[in-house]
């Protein structure tokens, strides 16, 4: 009878604690936290992003309409943070951290731009959604790139070395894959060393 009355009694708690457990459990983010990260020559860059899937959707031109800037990414802003100074663009930009938006265009080029503040993608909304003056204002670079087609069901970030001077960051969702170019500065790094002595 006592034995009866001990197991009863772990069963309870062992039922209790599973109960609590269980309901404390959430449901996977639709758009879930995702990062990646690449050394090229001497810099590390870093890309934080949340990842949203297509799910049958027509994402651009659709829920991402042409010729609108958008977050390149879902939830909070996208980030991209270089070790040191790189070139992007055509233009030099120090280390630290960078808001990505994209302008994505029906056919044609698409505008890239890397927001030297780093914001919250909140910061620049109006009228439920993103005021594009303000995020050119704050832009570090804005540039020109041709997307390619592709097939990806889940938004994605690379970063590839290339010659291990370059760096090719790409994003690909849905049918479109958009790749820039961020030179490192190894030649420029190393002369700066050089001379030093």
């Amino acid at each position: 009878m006592k034995n009866t009355k001990l197991f009863l009694l772990a069963f309870a708690l062992v039922a209790a604690t599973s109960f609590s457990a269980f309901a404390q459990l959430q449901s996977p983010a639709a758009s879930p936290a995702a990062s990646v990260s690449q050394v090229v020559g001497f810099t590390k860059i870093s890309i934080d992003y949340s990842s949203p899937a297509v799910k049958g959707r027509k994402i651009f031109g659709e829920i991402e309409k042409y010729g609108v800037t958008w977050r390149a990414g879902a939830n909070a802003q996208t980030v991209i943070e270089f070790s040191t100074p790189i070139s992007v663009g055509g233009k030099n930009l120090r280390a630290g951290k960078y808001s990505i938006f994209m302008t994505p265009a029906e056919s044609g080029e698409w505008t890239v731009h890397l927001n030297s503040k780093a914001a919250s993608v909140f910061t620049y909304m109006k009228d439920g959604k993103i005021d594009e003056e303000a995020v050119a204002k704050d832009d570090a670079v804005s540039f020109k790139v041709a997307p390619t087609a592709g097939n990806t069901e889940r938004l994605q970030y690379h970063i590839s070395a290339e010659n291990n001077k370059v760096a090719k960051v790409t994003m690909a969702w849905e049918k479109y894959v958009v790749s820039f170019m961020v030179d490192t500065q190894v030649d420029q790094k190393l002369e700066q060393f050089k001379s030093q002595f």
